[in-house]
C-alpha cells in the first residue's frame, strides 16, 4: 500500500506552543500533516490527528501548499504586537521527509524566514535532505538564533530497523549533522527516544554537536509512558530481548554515560528532569 497524499490549504501554520514545548518556544510549525517515516514509537500515533483517521499512521500525508504565505502573514501580525517568535519545526511531522524533495514546502518557509526571521528556530528532523537547504540555513543563522537538531536514537542500524525501518539510516543522519556543523550552524543530536546503543555511541557524535538532548519512551511521550505502552513498545522490546532497556531511569543512565565524553552543560534531559549528580 502506498501513501495517500493530498495538497491542502491550511488556515494557519503557527500553533501556540503548549505542553512539552512550553519551555521557551512560542510556536510550533508543521509543514505537513502526517509523516511517511512512520516510526513505530511516534507519540503522534496516539494524538487526535491520527486517532480519528481511518488510514494508518505513515500511510497518509497532507501537504500544506500555502505554508510560506501563512507564515509571512502570521509573523507580520505577531511583529505588529511586538510578540517574540521562537519556533519549533516540527512537533508532529518531519519537515524533511521524502516528499519535501519535490514539494519544497519547508524550503519555501525558510526562504520566507530569511525575509521575516523568527527570533529563534529549532529544526527537528531525522532527514538528511536538510543539507539541500544549507544555503538558506547559512543565511538564516545571520538573522535568527538557529539550532538544527537531528534525531539519532541509537548508533545501531539493526535497532533502527526494528523500530523505524523506513526512516533514514543512522550513518546518513550523522553525515548530514557533520556537514551542517562544519558550516558553522549550531547543532544538536536528539536521542529521542533513546533506543539500545553500544558503549561507543558518544564517540559517533564527538566534534559534530553543540548539544545533546535525551528523551525516552517513559518521559517524553507526553503521557508519562502511557502512550508508549498503548503503542506496544514494552512488548516490542520484550520480543527482541531488549527488555532491560525499557526502564524508567534510562534517561539518567544515558546521561551518565554521555557525561563521560561531553561536558554536562552540553547535555539536556527532556521534561526538565534534574541532571544526575
Amino acid at each position: 500500500m502506498g501513501i495517500e497524499m493530498k495538497d491542502i490549504i491550511s488556515k494557519k501554520i503557527l500553533t501556540e506552543a503548549k505542553g512539552y514545548l512550553d519551555v521557551g518556544f512560542t510556536h510550533s510549525l508543521n509543514p505537513y500533516s502526517g509523516c511517511s517515516f512512520s516510526c513505530s514509537y511516534c507519540y503522534v500515533r496516539e494524538m487526535p490527528i491520527q486517532k480519528f483517521k481511518d488510514i494508518p499512521w505513515g500511510k497518509w500525508l497532507d501537504i500544506k501548499t500555502n505554508a510560506a504565505e501563512n507564515y509571512r502573514k502570521e509573523i507580520t501580525k505577531l511583529r505588529e504586537k511586538n510578540k517574540p517568535v521562537n519556533i519549533f519545526m516540527s512537533s508532529a511531522t518531519d519537515p524533511y521527509q521524502p516528499i519535501e524533495r519535490k514539494a519544497n514546502i519547508t524550503r519555501g518557509i525558510l526562504e520566507e524566514m530569511i525575509e521575516n526571521p523568527p527570533d529563534f528556530l529549532q529544526i527537528q528532523t531525522r532527514g538528511p535532505l536538510i543539507t539541500r537547504d544549507l544555503d538558506l540555513l547559512v543565511q538564516l543563522k545571520e538573522k535568527s538564533d538557529l539550532l538544527v537538531s537531528m534525531t539519532i536514537e541509537t548508533d545501531r542500524e539493526d535497532i533502527k530497523q526494528i523500530f523505524a525501518p523506513t526512516a533514514p539510516g543512522i550513518k546518513l543522519r550523522v553525515k548530514a549533522l557533520k556537514e551542517i556543523h562544519d558550516a558553522g550552524i549550531s547543532t544538536q543530536a536528539s536521542l529521542s527516544p533513546v533506543l539500545p546503543f553500544t558503549p561507543d555511541f558518544p564517540r559517533l557524535l564527538e566534534g559534530i554537536v553543540d548539544h545533546i538532548w535525551i528523551d525516552t519512551l517513559s518521559i517524553g511521550d507526553g503521557a508519562r509512558g502511557k502512550r508508549s505502552e498503548r503503542l506496544g513498545m514494552p512488548a516490542l522490546f520484550q520480543k527482541h530481548e531488549l527488555a532491560k532497556w525499557y526502564r524508567m531511569d534510562l534517561h539518567q543512565m544515558t546521561a551518565r554515560h554521555f557525561q563521560k565524553y561531553f561536558p554536562s552543560d552540553m547535555i539536556r534531559i527532556s521534561k526538565n528532569e534534574a541532571f544526575p549528580k
